[in-house]
């Protein structure tokens, strides 16, 4: 039986029970060993790691493990370059694209609001899940940290927070989202993108009291939902904001 020491930094050690969080843990395993199995072993997600450290050289999660060694294991890096070293993750996706898992419902709807392509359906398996993901390149968001360590899956997010709203804050900043996003340009319901329509073509569609306040209106292309600027507006616009950052500051 062998023994490694493992150090988790920073966020990921949020996957850690108190007791082993910020310290070095040892591990035993039968060698050879693969990195990905003592480190997934121990509740982290290899979608969450940006980069290794064994014995201080960057290596990948297939690196084999030997009695004695030491790993260091870093989550995603915001402002520290690290170009020079080995990163675990494929080249980011250039236009984020998502994949909401059954329990993000409210959250795709949100991510769509925010114009970003979101898939969400709550009745596929994991492993339909995940093939469909990487065809066409969406990032996984889910609570499930299991889904995330599925050999198979190159681009995932593990969705810490529980309400909905806090969900899409970190998201939007985990992801680096501001910069990218379109609000109102989707459909909440089904994804579609918006294009605007003249009054007179949806006219059979509207309410009466819609007909006589409301004159600019937006269509999906998908499943034909009509959108106008009614009484919900200024409170999707707040979320909006305060999602992207954008709400006002108090004096």
């Amino acid at each position: 039986m062998a023994e490694a020491t493992i150090r988790f930094y920073a966020e990921l050690n949020d996957f850690l029970p108190l007791a082993r969080r910020r310290q070095d843990i040892g591990v035993y395993f039968d060698p050879p060993c693969p990195l990905r199995h003592l480190v997934e072993s121990l509740g982290v997600p290899h979608t969450e790691i940006e980069l290794v450290l064994l014995n201080g050289n960057s290596v990948d999660l297939e690196a084999p493990v030997d009695d004695g060694d030491r790993i260091a294991v870093y989550p995603m890096f915001e402002a520290l370059d690290v170009t020079p070293l080995l990163r675990l993750r494929p080249a980011p996706l250039r236009e984020p694209r998502f994949f909401a898992d059954a329990q993000l419902g409210r959250l795709a709807g949100y991510l769509r609001l925010l114009g970003f392509d979101t898939l969400y359906q709550n009745r596929i398996g994991d492993a339909a899940l995940v093939e469909l993901a990487n065809a066409e390149r969406r990032i996984i968001l889910t609570r499930d940290r299991r889904l995330l360590m599925r050999r198979a899956v190159t681009h995932g997010c593990h969705v810490r927070p529980v309400k909905p709203i806090e969900q899409l804050a970190y998201v939007v900043e985990r992801c680096d989202l501001v910069r990218a996003a379109h609000p109102f340009t989707r459909c909440m319901d089904c994804n579609g993108l918006l294009h605007g329509v003249a009054k007179q073509a949806v006219w059979e569609q509207l309410e009466p009291a819609t007909r006589i306040h409301y004159d600019a209106f937006w269509q999906c292309d998908h499943c034909a939902r009509i959108y106008w600027k009614g009484s919900h507006y200024r409170a999707l616009q707040r979320l909006v904001d305060t999602a992207l950052g954008r709400a006002e500051q108090p004096a």
